[in-house]
């Protein structure tokens, strides 16, 4: 299982902005970065430097994905037919643990991760624990009955953060969505700008 080392919200502070639009975001009142050279005035970036920072910025956004599963993704997002940067979106927003976190299971895309590890999720009735898991248009995907009063979940839910987007059909009695469709890139309600084509740039180099 990956493990973040360091704080979450480091990345927040380096990359100069609050990626999952929380409240709760040091940036919010540290609007630089982490560190005793943090408040430095930033050297513009070379070509090369926006497309690393887009590509960490992207793969920061979903959480613990490794470098290697993130380039896994984007080779097969290569190999499909049509444009890659709406396959490699596609395929990032058909995870588990993604479509979890869209849903609002759960407050946070690092708590998804868990809540999916931890045996909390059915697909179609049946128990899923491996957070990577690509969910299909039509699957049902539904916090197990004896884990929908947990804290996070209630939290989660009323949480005003962030909407469900229109491509995933929730039934927030139940904790209950069907997973719609898979989304173009400009459906997914990212909070801050993302730039996956300066990613496909990053890893065509």
């Amino acid at each position: 299982m990956s493990k973040r080392q360091s704080a979450k919200y480091k990345i927040d502070r380096r990359m100069g902005e609050n990626l999952w639009g929380r409240a709760k975001s040091p940036l919010n009142t540290r609007d630089y970065g982490p560190g005793q050279h943090g408040q430095r005035r930033k050297a513009k970036l070379s070509d090369f430097g926006l497309q690393l920072r887009a590509k960490q910025k992207l793969k920061g956004y979903y959480g613990s994905i490794t470098e290697k599963q993130f380039r896994r993704t984007y080779d097969e997002a290569v190999k499909k037919r049509g444009d890659t940067v709406e396959n490699l979106i596609g395929l990032l927003e058909r995870r588990l643990d993604a479509v979890v976190y869209r849903a609002k299971f759960v407050p946070t895309v690092f708590a998804a991760r868990q809540f999916v590890n931890h045996g909390h999720v059915l697909v179609n009735g049946k128990k899923v624990n491996i957070p990577s898991y690509r969910v299909a248009p039509g699957d049902v995907v539904e916090v197990r009955e004896k884990s929908r009063q947990m804290g996070l979940v209630l939290e989660a839910q009323e949480s005003p953060e962030r909407d469900v987007p229109d491509y995933i059909d929730l039934d927030p009695k139940a904790l209950q969505a069907t997973y719609v469709r898979v989304p173009a890139f400009s459906d997914v309600p990212y909070p801050v700008q993302m730039e996956p084509n300066l990613v496909i740039e990053f890893y065509s180099r």
